[in-house]
């Protein structure tokens, strides 16, 4: 039987377990799935055999070179090429590449932001093969997916403190399933990103010097039509987008990314990506891939496509939901069943996730702070800043009556009669969907919400698996203080104070209402709005004691990961007005000025001949004084942006942003956008949001 192209293409591109099979020696092949299987350790004569094998198999696929694929603290990948060739001194060469070249690699450590853990002299840093994300081809490079360390041992990168975390909640869960009598040989999360962003065409991004140097538009007025009908969100794709789509879909299976799901998103001219879930670190590793590979291919098909949260102003952003759940053994450890009430190791869990969001709500709003994701959260377009949980009509009513200590009820999902015998009846799920909660159970699952659309996902789950591994950690020593109970009893009652100590981090309701706020404040939950008001928990005191207990980060390595996100916090909006003082004075300034000109002129041309022009005479007026309000606010915002540039703490740096540059650029922005309303669009000098919206 013939196979499809897409069965036959599926993951051609990766060194796949088939691959090892077919290539490797049947010791060598078992070794090998221990060290990814079990997390043995890897000798150097197991990764000679394995370096040989890949570099054949490359080579037999066209790779010419070879690279470490890693994530440093920028949140995107790198990679430097090295190639195969080895000079045998006769002019001739032999195409080499060994266990040392897979297993460790060497790129510059001091350009790469450190947090202050490496000085720039400092140069050395190295990487390490995660043999755990199988190796790919990607542009004739084999890319071998890589820890990334500083020469002192400090992690540089996103990927080690999430394995890390991915060891310590494995860890702990073992002992946690261990009392409900289980010995699993593996237990993992798995993750399930949603991908949104912009497609624009590749004329109109070049066209905009603030989306090529920032991602979003830093001016723009309101366009006559946003997504106010409701009409793009599962619409029809079009067929440019949807010839986009395809080749996206092709190249990512070949790189054996499970894409799933494509669709319109809400805003025009926005989209969204959804894979099958995989395991946690692969699945981060191929949304990065993914996110590249949106933005190559974008490019043959004359788009651009957009990956900040917030490209324009008027119409939602992007968001990337973190759908995440734990398994044993390929069992959900989140699955509720038919009688969640009665699932006692589904409530341990359950319990799990309710605390582990609660007591440490300050460190997972400080994992998706950023820039970019400060213009969405709380907009009513994506979760508020306040982090809550949501359970759903079929298990609040279960953790209500826990907490009461009354008996829980069952419910049943119900089959909804459409009234229409031809079609079907409909089971309904077991729990609505909140899509104002940042936290929300969908099933089986968890969703975070809150994650913005270019982040790197391992900063949300190192929180999340840190906090679960705690909360593991926390059963087994009451179970064990408790060992001369009947351990169902024991069990029973953790999970019932565990809810109601943790009581205040549920709601169901609507998280964009004003109630919900002052409601919030009276539960004392954090309601860190900004940037800088979310990310100096990562370097409290009882957090970095949270992280070094479990092996995640040390001391030094937390508080570089602050200084990192703060001092990128203050170099984007430092780009974003030198980019917005550059756009003002040599674009608007001057177009303004070239059409009040020529507006004057025809209005002195129709006074000599006694044409009225009272109208076009105001508009020279409203241009002249809007010019004057453009050139006022570009000073301000120049100067305030220098002053605070001049600050040596990154938190005052930080704070100086956000109380004194981003009112200015807002002011600024103002005036101008104000003046495209009423300036000739032939002589704008971008392309509008009219432009850009509607005609991909």
């Amino acid at each position: 039987m013939s196979k499809d192209k897409v069965t036959e293409e599926y993951g051609s591109l990766v060194f796949t377990d088939q691959d090892m099979q077919e290539r490797l020696p049947k010791p060598t092949y078992k070794e090998l799935r221990r060290v990814i299987d079990e997390g043995k350790e890897l000798n150097l004569d197991i990764a000679n055999e394995v370096a040989h094998a890949m570099k054949d198999w490359a080579l037999e696929h066209g790779a010419t070179h070879f690279t470490h694929w890693f994530q440093p603290l920028t949140g995107i990948t790198s990679e430097k090429h090295d190639s195969f060739i080895n000079p045998n001194g006769d002019g001739t060469v032999l195409m080499a590449f060994s266990g040392k070249e897979l297993v460790q690699g060497e790129p510059d450590a001091s350009s790469f932001p450190s947090g202050g853990l490496r000085a720039t002299f400092e140069a050395r840093g190295y990487t390490v093969w995660d043999p755990m994300s199988p190796a790919f081809i990607k542009d004739e490079v084999l890319c071998i997916p890589t820890a990334f360390i500083s020469y002192t041992g400090e992690a540089l990168d996103k990927k080690t403190p999430l394995l890390r975390s991915e060891v310590a909640l494995e860890k702990q869960a073992k002992r946690v399933l261990g009392l409900f009598g289980k010995k699993p040989k593996r237990v993992y999360t798995t993750i399930g990103p949603e991908q949104e962003y912009f497609i624009i065409t590749e004329d109109d991004y070049k066209a905009r010097p603030d989306l090529v140097l920032t991602g979003r538009t830093l001016f723009g007025a309101e366009p006559a039509k946003g997504q106010e009908l409701e009409e793009h969100y599962f619409g029809t794709i079009r067929p440019s987008v949807n010839a986009f789509m395809k080749e996206v879909d092709d190249e990512l299976w070949k790189l054996a990314v499970p894409l799933k799901t494509k669709h319109n998103e809400v805003a025009p001219c926005q989209h969204e990506f959804a894979p099958i879930f995989e395991k946690g670190s692969l699945a981060i590793d191929d949304n990065l891939l993914t996110m590249e590979k949106l933005k190559l291919l974008a490019t043959h098909h004359g788009f651009a496509c957009l990956e900040h949260e917030k490209p324009f102003e008027y119409v939602n952003g992007s968001g990337k939901h973190n759908n995440w759940s734990v398994s044993a053994d390929n069992e959900n450890l989140l699955e509720p069943g038919d009688d969640p009430q009665d699932n006692l190791q589904f409530l341990v869990f359950l319990a799990f996730l309710v605390a582990a969001v609660d007591d440490h709500a300050d460190l997972l709003r400080a994992s998706v702070a950023s820039a970019g994701n400060d213009h969405r959260l709380g907009a009513n377009e994506a979760p508020p800043a306040i982090i809550s949980v949501f359970l759903g009509d079929a298990l609040t009513p279960i953790v209500d009556a826990l907490i009461k200590k009354e008996q829980p009820e069952a419910h049943d999902r119900a089959r909804m009669d459409l009234g229409v015998p031809a079609l079907p009846n409909v089971l309904r799920d077991n729990t609505d969907r909140n899509r104002t909660s940042p936290f929300a159970f969908t099933g089986n699952k968890f969703e975070f919400r809150m994650c913005g659309s270019q982040q790197n996902l391992s900063d949300p789950n190192v929180v999340l698996n840190t906090a679960v591994a705690e909360q593991c950690e926390r059963f087994v020593s009451y179970i064990d203080e408790h060992a001369d109970e009947d351990f169902t009893t024991a069990a029973m009652r953790f999970v019932r104070h565990t809810f109601r100590d943790h009581e205040r981090i549920l709601f169901d309701g609507n998280g964009y209402s004003e109630e919900w706020e002052k409601e919030a404040e009276r539960r004392s939950l954090p309601n860190l709005k900004s940037t800088p008001d979310a990310i100096p928990s990562i370097v409290k005191p009882e957090n970095i004691a949270f992280f070094e207990k479990y092996g995640v980060l040390s001391e030094a390595e937390t508080r570089a990961r602050y200084v990192a996100k703060a001092e990128q916090y203050a170099k984007l909006l430092n780009i974003e007005a030198n980019t917005m003082v550059n756009m003002a004075r040599t674009m608007y300034l001057p177009a303004i000025s070239a059409y009040a000109g020529d507006l004057a002129t025809s209005v002195a041309t129709r006074a000599e001949i006694g044409v009225d022009a009272a109208a076009d005479k105001a508009t020279v007026k409203a241009l002249s004084e809007g010019s004057a309000a453009i050139l006022a606010a570009t000073d301000e915002l120049e100067a305030a942006n220098a002053k605070a540039r001049e600050l040596d703490d990154v938190a005052a740096e930080d704070n100086a942003y956000r109380d004194e540059v981003l009112p200015l650029m807002d002011k600024l922005r103002a005036a101008v956008d104000a003046m495209e309303t009423v300036t000739s669009k032939d002589y704008w000098p971008v392309p509008s949001y009219n432009d850009m919206l509607f005609y991909v």
